[in-house]
């Protein structure tokens, strides 16, 4: 059915590597993301990082208006040698005995119980599965469908529900690949990737950029602030771009930052692969986020992203799934987001079932062009 439908309207299929397995990661209740009960609750919520929301994603792009555009991939877990290509041995070594002990709260909201261990090995596999899809060349577009997230994990620390670095992981591969000697990476989740940032902090070989929200460090598991003066170290002095963007900002300062930040640094960076963590918790409706994307918003970078894949990287793009916690709205703009990437004239978009804000762009502007005259003479590139 997607080849067929792909041929008609000439256009390549994303690719999305899904593996079942990583439902079994089971997250627990309480209140928000604590597991706590209070004792004066009749209702305790489920957290957040649970598997509705990742269910919600995989049927609507199985039963959605863009599925005949959608080719599916089986996957395979992580082996450990390939783990140790971004994390330490010992903290490898951490993971697999709390796992084999039953289980462990390895920080704030972050619990490893019976089951998420080999749905993390899942995950960073899949992750893998879906960037030696492209470097091999069946392909140009290829979706990680993951969960636990990964863009937190530093190289020795969980952290913000996440494990194992899925993308960290696959921007490694991409480089000991002899394919790729440069790899941007662009992180729209609504915190900070702080993780993907730490393990290549010190390298000039990869461009991470992070659009998030300005929430600052919260605690030991997140030393990072996001901030704007966080530009790397050593050979990576000027290779870290941090665009912490105020609470509120909407489609319009998104599309603005993209514009005036991160396409001219993409477009002077020159990378051969594109790596796209997107995080749905920048919506307007999200739990865990203070941002205020639409569907709109989504299908935009999604269509600017791949045209930057296009013009630099002969098509190549990476997405891997991270945040997003409003179990419906999240997967909706998933869909938004992917029609930006096919940008098929021919599709009528989805229509957006909740989103009305009336967005006031002028005091983002104001930040993005702050951000941009600080960090103008400090990029080498």
């Amino acid at each position: 059915m997607a080849s067929e439908a792909c041929s008609k309207v000439r256009v390549n299929p994303i690719n999305v590597f899904w593996d079942e397995g990583m439902l079994n990661h089971e997250t627990g209740i309480g209140v928000f993301d604590t597991g706590e009960d209070p004792g004066f609750l009749d209702v305790l919520e489920k957290h957040p990082e649970n598997s509705d929301r990742i269910r919600n994603m995989v049927s609507i792009l199985k039963r959605g208006p863009i599925s005949p555009y959608i080719a599916w991939h089986p996957a395979s877990p992580a082996l450990t040698s390939q783990l140790l290509s971004f994390h330490t041995p010992e903290y490898i070594n951490e993971l697999v005995e709390a796992d084999k002990g039953g289980g462990k709260m390895l920080c704030v909201g972050t619990f490893l119980n019976p089951g998420s261990w080999d749905a993390a090995l899942l995950a960073a596999g899949t992750t893998l599965c879906a960037m030696k899809h492209v470097l091999d060349g069946h392909g140009k577009v290829s979706y990680a469908l993951v969960r636990p997230p990964g863009h937190h994990a530093q190289p020795s620390q969980a952290d913000g529900y996440c494990f194992l670095n899925n993308a960290g992981l696959a921007v490694q591969l991409a480089l000991d690949s002899g394919v790729c000697n440069k790899v941007a990476v662009i992180d729209i989740d609504v915190h900070y990737g702080n993780g993907t940032a730490e393990g290549f902090y010190r390298s000039n070989k990869v461009l991470t950029i992070s659009l998030h929200m300005n929430h600052g460090s919260w605690g030991p598991s997140h030393p990072h602030n996001g901030s704007v003066d966080e530009l790397g170290e050593g050979e990576g002095y000027g290779y870290n771009l941090n665009i912490p963007l105020p609470n509120g900002t909407g489609d319009n300062g998104y599309v603005y930052a993209f514009n005036e930040l991160v396409i001219p640094s993409i477009q002077k960076f020159g990378p051969d692969m594109i790596v796209l963590t997107i995080g749905l918790d920048s919506s307007a409706f999200d739990p865990n986020g203070r941002q205020c994307l639409t569907m709109e918003g989504y299908r935009k970078i999604g269509k600017i992203v791949h045209d930057l894949a296009k013009q630099h990287c002969d098509g190549r793009l990476v997405i891997v799934q991270e945040g997003g916690y409003h179990v419906t709205y999240s997967a909706y703009c998933l869909h938004a987001f992917l029609e930006g990437v096919l940008n098929l004239p021919s599709l009528p978009p989805l229509p957006d079932p909740i989103a009305y804000y009336p967005e006031d762009d002028t005091f983002s502007s104001k930040v993005i062009e702050a951000i941009k005259n600080y960090q103008k003479d400090k990029l080498p590139f």
